[in-house]
């Protein structure tokens, strides 16, 4: 603000007295136009897949492509409320989810493609299992219906034949789910989680073992989306928003010791522990998302639909042409 404040006295201090009121208020004005920013919520969560947002906020990348955005830390399971009570515009989560939300009534449309899991997503179970269709009948801890881990536990229980019904879920949020099965509590025979709490899992060999990740089922995938009221309204923003996700991209090639360290700091890791959750990942620049919105989120979406309709978590399918607006990629 010091630049500005300087400039108003010196310019007011050249302007005759009687018009210093009017001049005063021009200038507010000009000012106020010059600095104006559309403001955008975001809800995400700490995991390591949606790091680069929090990158381009601490970085100065949203500012300097006009954007003033707050992120909000939403768990997954609540994320939709927060975008159907305005609280939020836009949000980070998994393809499926948006099915999930647009045929529970909370209309939003995907942008741009954020992330693919490689190995980032698994679950953790104890010794003695020494498959996943050993699971029948155990308890294993994994988020809310309709959120990213109880659909990666969905998912791998039908590639082993089983489904939902033939476990016990304990409804634990990814960072508890980890810490309670290394803790050896609330009698978990497994437990769905994400980097960067599944590195908890790996550094601690006498809780269990990681039975499977998304390297071997190749299933999480993070894309960005908005209300379509929202980008109706703020073409540009929406433009804007994907702009700054790749060049957040570009930093992380060009000073990954900062980015990591800035990204990192938000999860409470070190820029080197970062560094390490981000290997199972791969982050998606543009060219990528070309490729992903061509042909494989089409045919993952409808898989991804009959799986939710399957366990209950969805009654009807809604309209998945809809679901995504490739418009900004460009």
């Amino acid at each position: 603000m010091k630049p500005v404040t300087s400039r108003l006295a010196r310019s007011l201090s050249a302007l005759p007295r009687l018009g210093t009121s009017l001049a005063l208020a021009t200038l507010l004005a000009s000012t106020g136009a010059q600095a104006q920013e559309i403001k955008v919520g975001i809800g995400f969560s700490g995991w390591t897949g949606f790091a680069p947002l929090t990158l381009a906020k601490e970085a100065g990348i949203f500012k300097k492509n006009g954007l003033d955005v707050s992120l909000k830390k939403i768990p997954q399971k609540d994320r939709h409320l927060a975008i159907a009570s305005g609280d939020i515009q836009c949000a980070a989560t998994t393809v499926e989810t948006w099915i999930v939300w647009n045929a529970n009534g909370v209309a939003t449309t995907q942008i741009f493609q954020m992330d693919k899991s490689y190995g980032a997503d698994g679950m953790a179970v104890r010794g003695d299992v020494a498959r996943i269709a050993d699971l029948k009948g155990k308890t294993v801890a994994a988020s809310a219906p309709g959120t990213a881990p109880y659909f990666t536990l969905a998912w791998m229980l039908k590639k082993n034949g089983l489904s939902v019904k033939d476990v016990k879920v304990v409804n634990l949020e990814p960072q508890a789910a980890a810490n309670a099965f290394v803790a050896g509590s609330g009698g978990l025979d497994a437990a769905m989680t994400y980097e960067p709490y599944l590195s908890s899992v790996r550094a601690a060999p006498q809780a269990g073992k990681i039975i499977a990740t998304t390297l071997d089922y190749p299933m999480v995938m993070d894309t960005f989306g908005c209300t379509p009221k929202f980008l109706k309204e703020n073409p540009k923003a929406a433009k804007a928003l994907a702009d700054s996700y790749f060049e957040a991209l570009e930093m992380i090639k060009s000073d990954p010791k900062k980015s990591f360290e800035i990204m990192g700091a938000d999860v409470k890791q070190s820029g080197e522990a970062f560094e390490k959750s981000q290997s199972y990942l791969r982050w998606q620049d543009r060219a990528a998302n070309q490729r992903f919105f061509g042909g494989e989120f089409q045919q993952f979406s409808k898989e991804a639909a009959d799986l939710l309709l399957e366990v209950g978590i969805i009654k009807a399918i809604p309209d998945l042409r809809g679901l995504a607006d490739t418009q900004f990629l460009k």
